[in-house]
């Protein structure tokens, strides 16, 4: 069989699915593990900040040895690290004299392995041979939507089916999807984002453009704007809809998941008729309308449908940023990618705590957090206007 780009294509698709696996499911466990185990609630929610704060240093670190290894290397390994952890999630708890260790082993596999996803697979879509690499980009991103939404469904009907006691087996059938696409990145073409004979950025000429900055800070406002709400959805489908804490689990984000996927994917579609930049621009406004809709009004419902405009308003905040970038900065490489991965990440961060402080220090006031928080689609917006306006620094940097 001869492989093609549009199977690089297929296997990075899957390749968000994966990291959607590493993020999603073991927080579907963690009741499980405190029933299990007898581990307290505190350390086991300290699994999900031990997993994405890890991301954040590979995030980080990635930007200098990528490069040096080469995509498909570190993209074997990415999806080695990711099948591993998830076999280690039904292996170690009950191996090691401490559950909790082997818990954090495990986190700690599979987080390297979603970090280095979360690096390469934008890069690799962008150095694709496509026309339309903005469509693309907003589509690569809909898969994480996706699998999000897919491992739920999938995982609560396996435990419907055949019972939470067998969740080490299910733990066991996620990890094939890491396995089976390591082999196709071991197949597949991979491009390089230079062009033959050509130099990209240092990390030095990169750090020293302005542009950089300015997109740096539009992908911490992408990513505060989407997890600022998306954490809270849970919280907010428990309060409008009137349901228990279980459902409203389930309910909130995959809605949320749901509507944000659907927008990656309109846009996917239809990007070849639109500006990216009045797109990201536009979604930027809806977002503000959504946070508005959220905090100010009086019916609870509505308030809970703000959350699905939300959703649907952030969904190519993110790609569309990177895309952007790939626009504005030419040559920035995968350091490029790898510190705006870093700065999206660092504001999925910022978002929920800024919302969560205020809110406690409005007596538990969700909404008033979530009003305080409108300044980070609000800075995008104001952020949009003045890139548009911003004149190239440099020969590397290209204007729209």
């Amino acid at each position: 069989m001869k492989f093609t780009y549009k199977h690089t294509m297929y296997a990075c698709f899957i390749g968000y699915i994966v990291q959607a696996v590493v993020n999603n499911f073991a927080p579907l466990l963690f009741l499980t593990f405190h029933s299990t185990y007898g581990i307290p609630i505190s350390r086991i929610t300290f699994l999900v900040t031990f997993n994405f704060g890890l991301q954040l240093v590979v995030d980080l670190l990635s930007a200098g040895f990528v490069d040096r290894i080469g995509y498909r290397t570190a993209a074997l390994a990415a999806h080695v690290l990711s099948a591993a952890g998830l076999l280690c999630l039904a292996i170690l708890p009950e191996l090691l004299p401490d559950p909790f260790v082997g818990l954090l082993i495990s986190v700690m596999v599979y987080a390297l392995g979603g970090g280095l996803l979360e690096v390469l697979i934008s890069p690799i879509v962008e150095a694709c041979p496509n026309d339309n690499k903005e469509g693309a980009m907003s589509i690569l991103h809909s898969f994480y939507c996706w699998g999000h939404v897919g491992v739920v469904l999938i995982s609560t009907l396996f435990f419907a089916v055949f019972g939470i006691a067998n969740w080490k087996i299910m733990a066991a059938l996620w990890a094939v999807i890491p396995a089976v696409n390591a082999f196709l990145f071991a197949k597949v073409p991979i491009a390089s984002l230079m062009e033959e004979g050509e130099k990209g950025l240092s990390t030095k000429e990169l750090l020293s453009l302005k542009t950089f900055w300015l997109l740096a800070v539009l992908m911490v406002c992408a990513g505060a704007s989407e997890q600022a709400v998306s954490q809270w959805a849970s919280t907010f489908a428990e309060q409008s809809l009137g349901i228990s804490k279980t459902i409203g689990d389930l309910a909130g984000p995959m809605l949320f998941a749901i509507t944000m996927g659907t927008s990656r994917a309109l846009y996917g579609k239809y990007s070849e008729r639109l500006n990216l930049s009045c797109a990201i621009l536009g979604s930027s406004l809806l977002c503000v309308a959504s946070y508005l809709l959220i905090s100010l009004s009086p019916w609870s419902v509505l308030g809970f449908a703000g959350c699905a405009l939300c959703g649907f308003s952030v969904g190519i905040l993110w790609p569309g940023t990177f895309s952007m970038a790939a626009l504005k900065i030419h040559g920035g490489g995968t350091a490029m990618f790898a510190f705006y991965a870093l700065a999206g990440d660092l504001g999925c961060s910022l978002g929920p705590t800024v919302v969560g402080r205020v809110s406690a220090a409005a007596g538990d006031n969700l909404k008033t957090g979530i009003l305080t928080a409108i300044v980070f689609p609000a800075l995008l917006v104001f952020g949009v206007l003045l890139l548009r306006k911003m004149t190239p620094e440099r020969k590397g940097v290209q204007k729209r």
